[in-house]
């Protein structure tokens, strides 16, 4: 039976949720928001109340804590709901700073205190906060493990590359570098284009010290630190079992986020050779081997509403046999659709380099939702495909689809029925529940935000889905206030976009349902 006291806690969430969505179905505000705040915390006194105000509501509806040890009990929470969590260190570039203008890399234009007081260089803190945090993580799956005698692996760590290097802009210099030098393809893929195994030639000082180039020497010791910090992460990812996912951006980024992301994939995901021989030596031996293994670890992130993502996405796969290494998709419709645009057809301080006379982004969502739904039948039949090939080998796909569409969301379950990867269970007049089996879980899982978008479609699906290991999932960023405003402020338009069309009159009609329940019971109701 719960006290008043417990009572009133648990409204306060509710509360904030209420009033969260209430102002995110106002277009004027989210519109004006990010420029606004900017302003206001800039000035004496004012500034310390917008920052409160700002933390007990948009911080706590998106942000899973300031450390991940504030984190650990929300995850430890939706662990107990059979969720996984995507956690995110969410110290990201400032938009105005990302698209051409006069910002600082935080929105408030201050950092941390910890950032502020730190010796090191912030790319440098920010990595070792990342290793930092795959260690609590492990800690606690091995916990979590020992407790329920299962290995779930349902925590993952997400990286967002423009953060790991003193200076976004080599990055850009290097995707500009790889669209001018890669080799072309038998199959036209427009642009940002798509990997090639000699992408990172350039830390060949023969490869890089070439008339035209638009990468300096200050570019290569970034990106060669860069690199080198991306393989430490990633060997102690190995180390502890934790998979990686990293994250898209914008497309004067993508050219080396993608060469990054596939020659970790080929290091990290390099699936083990099956020879005649010995398998006749030692028999039963690469069944238990392989079993240990964790594949894909890296996961790499495919934007639906690019034009290029069907061809990019079929190059992948057939890059992944060549070379002999796992592939791991992360499928989202793509955040950053307004900045593109604008980018693209702007003369002035634009940061795009694309050649091409269209954008690179689709220019009516109707096409992205027919790209994103396609990808999805794709990859569902291509898991299908690795678990009858495979049997007891290594998984040589993974898949995780991010979206917040129900649509999308019901189309993925109805694949998996459909290419005999879930059985359904119940009766007639009964809510239908999908088993999925332990092999299908491991390749396939389901992610929606953290708290402040579709916790009603997460709810939805988890109910519906039965499996040994969590399949279904929430991205939980996590950092002080000043470091994660700019992932505040794009997740505010962001917002706007997925919970347009009734979704926040939806989310803030249930917080105001459940706050009802809780103070009248089923009255009314």
């Amino acid at each position: 039976m719960s006290t008043p006291q417990s009572q009133s806690t648990d409204l306060l969430p509710l509360i904030r949720a209420y009033v969260v969505y209430s102002l995110i179905s106002i277009p004027f505000v989210v519109d004006y928001a990010p420029q606004v705040l900017h302003h206001l915390l800039r000035v004496p006194l004012v500034g310390h109340v917008v920052k409160t105000i700002v933390r007990e509501t948009f911080f706590s509806q998106f942000v899973g804590g300031e450390t991940v040890q504030d984190a650990l009990p929300l995850i430890r929470r939706l662990w107990c709901e059979n969720k996984g969590t995507l956690l995110c260190y969410s110290v990201e570039v400032d938009e105005s700073v990302a698209t051409g203008g006069s910002g600082h890399g935080f929105a408030d234009g201050q950092r941390s205190h910890d950032v502020l007081n730190s010796e090191q260089p912030v790319h440098k803190r920010i990595v070792e906060e990342i290793i930092h945090s795959i260690d609590a993580v492990g800690d606690y799956e091995d916990c979590l493990a020992r407790e329920s005698g299962v290995a779930s692996y349902g925590t993952w760590i997400t990286l967002k590359l423009t953060a790991l290097l003193p200076r976004a802009e080599s990055l850009r210099n290097f995707s500009m570098h790889l669209v001018h030098t890669r080799p072309r393809s038998s199959e036209l893929v427009p642009f940002p284009g798509t990997p090639d195994s000699s992408d990172l030639a350039i830390f060949n000082r023969q490869h890089h010290n070439h008339r035209g180039s638009s990468l300096m020497e200050e570019d290569i010791r970034d990106l060669q630190e860069l690199y080198t910090n991306l393989r430490r992460i990633c060997m102690r990812a190995k180390e502890r079992r934790i998979k990686i996912a990293i994250d898209a951006e914008y497309t004067w980024y993508q050219p080396a986020i993608d060469a990054f992301g596939h020659a970790l994939m080929e290091e990290f995901n390099k699936l083990p050779e099956e020879k005649a021989w010995t398998n006749w030596l030692f028999p039963g031996r690469s069944s238990a081997t392989l079993q240990t293994e964790l594949q894909p670890l890296v996961y790499v992130t495919y934007q639906a509403y690019l034009r290029r993502t069907l061809t990019h996405l079929t190059h992948s796969i057939a890059l992944s046999r060549k070379k002999g290494y796992a592939l791991g998709v992360k499928l989202v419709r793509g955040a950053y659709h307004p900045h593109e645009t604008t980018s693209h057809f702007s003369s002035l301080n634009t940061m795009s380099i694309s050649a091409e006379p269209d954008p690179p982004v689709y220019s009516y969502k109707v096409e992205t939702d027919t790209c994103y739904d396609t990808c999805v039948s794709i990859m569902v039949h291509a898991i299908a495909d690795d678990i009858r090939s495979s049997s007891a080998r290594s998984p040589r796909l993974g898949v995780l689809f991010g979206t917040h569409n129900w649509r999308s969301s019901e189309l993925v379950l109805q694949e998996l029925v459909k290419n005999g990867l879930a059985s359904e269970q119940g009766g007639e007049n009964e809510p239908r529940t999908l088993v999925i089996p332990r092999e299908v879980a491991e390749r396939c899982s389901i992610a929606q935000l953290y708290a402040g978008m579709a916790n009603s479609l997460t709810d939805h699906i988890a109910a519906r889905i039965t499996s040994p290991i969590p399949c279904v999932m929430k991205c939980m960023p996590y950092g002080a206030l000043g470091e994660v405003m700019p992932y505040l402020s794009r997740r505010a338009v962001e917002n706007k976009s997925v919970l347009g069309n009734g979704g926040a009159i939806r989310e803030r009609k249930e917080a105001a349902r459940m706050i009802w329940k809780k103070l009248m019971g089923n009255a009314g109701l």
